[in-house]
């Protein structure tokens, strides 16, 4: 029987842990841009999935791959082959730097990976992996203890040891920061929960020439970037400097949980048996998802939209840099977008879901938007409406 929201978060409040922070919303349905919640209340939705859903909600031919599969095989260990899994691995590794992947459930499990491919590849003695202030690696404690935001750290001390925070953009300070014992240089090529900011390409072709001087491995968390997010099929392409790492998850299966590390060949090996795994890691399901993703982004041309949707968003944000006094700086690359406000951006996430308009504030004032790639202009536009009328009332 259907319940009504406050039933439902009724039903929270006695059996789920409390730690996350919800809006007094339950969500029930889904198609493309739009959610309904158990009133019948339609949003669109400029943030689906946090960011995973990269076609909205329940994109048809994903949705068919996922019955279809479901009809054959749900679940084997990874004590066995499976063909989907060999599959998905391919139709990555031939769109980025020919490498090989490991598979997971998530980000973070993606970093951990990524962590430990690092220590074990380092000669004995080096350990350390530099990572970056504002940045975000997930909430398991290797990934926590990489994220540099003091915040995530509160009462979970001692972290795990080894990471050296440093300013993302100073490569001066990188370079200072490099000693015996440093093994790594790990960063998001755009950071995302930080406030959607975007490096220069000088910055990153010096990481990678700081790495291969000190015989570094150079880790790009690809989490929130990867796979088609920015109009690429990973970030670094735009920048023309390759990782000799990558993890990714979210858009990688447009929904399902997944996630995967990848790396280059060389370095495949040094993830050796026995010293890491994942029970449900590339399972059948995921990898149907995965593979019909990587497909449905070919079919429709969705690298080129995700350009498109960068420049209609882009030049409404502009027209409101110019126009409100709010208005700090307008950022991002393809169908990952930030406004960064002058103050705090809660109130206007709060008015825009009253007004049916789902949107995300970030690093306190960074309006972050994550829309599916394929959301049509005018629904596109009938948002933004929302956002600049949210933006016009100020705080």
């Amino acid at each position: 029987m259907a319940k009504s929201s406050q039933e439902i978060i009724a039903l929270f409040d006695q059996y789920v842990i409390p730690n996350y922070t919800r809006y007094p919303v339950a969500l029930v349905r889904g198609d493309g841009p739009f959610i309904w919640d158990a009133e019948g209340k339609r949003y669109i939705d400029f943030f689906p999935g946090w960011g995973c859903n990269l076609f909205g909600h329940c994109p048809k031919p994903v949705v068919e791959a996922l019955q279809k599969q479901v009809e054959r095989l749900l679940h084997v260990p990874n004590s066995w082959y499976m063909e989907e899994q060999g599959v998905w691995a391919q139709l990555l590794s031939e769109r980025s730097f020919g490498g090989k992947a490991f598979f997971c459930n998530s980000g973070a499990e993606a970093n951990e990976a990524a962590i430990k491919l690092v220590r074990l590849h380092a000669p004995k003695g080096k350990y350390k992996i530099i990572t970056f202030l504002n940045s975000f690696h997930g909430r398991t404690m290797g990934a926590v203890s990489a994220t540099g935001q003091e915040k995530y750290h509160q009462g979970l001390e001692p972290l795990l040891p080894g990471f050296t925070y440093c300013e993302y953009g100073d490569l001066a300070g990188v370079e200072a920061a490099i000693d015996d014992e440093t093994a790594a240089i790990m960063l998001e090529p755009i950071q995302g929960e930080g406030g959607v900011n975007v490096p220069s390409k000088e910055f990153l072709e010096g990481l990678r020439k700081l790495c291969d001087d000190a015989g570094l491995l150079l880790v790009f968390d690809e989490v929130q970037t990867g796979c088609a997010r920015t109009g690429e099929w990973f970030a670094y392409q735009h920048f023309n400097v390759t990782p000799d790492v990558m993890t990714l998850a979210k858009t990688i299966c447009s929904g399902v949980a997944a996630g995967a590390m990848l790396t280059k060949q060389e370095y495949a090996a040094d993830l050796r048996k026995g010293m890491h795994a994942s029970t449900f890691g590339g399972n059948p399901i995921a990898a149907a998802a995965g593979i019909a993703t990587i497909k449905m982004v070919e079919d429709e041309g969705y690298l080129e939209l995700a350009k498109k949707v960068e420049q209609h968003v882009k030049d409404r944000m502009n027209k409101w840099k110019s126009e409100l006094d709010i208005v700090a700086e307008v950022r991002g690359v393809g169908a990952m977008l930030g406004c960064e406000l002058k103050v705090d951006g809660s109130v206007f996430v709060q008015r825009c879901m009253e007004n049916g308009v789902l949107i995300n504030c970030t690093h306190g004032k960074v309006i972050r938007l994550l829309p599916a790639v394929n959301t049509p202009f005018e629904v596109f536009d009938e948002g933004l409406d929302v956002l600049e009328d949210a933006l016009k009332k100020g705080v």
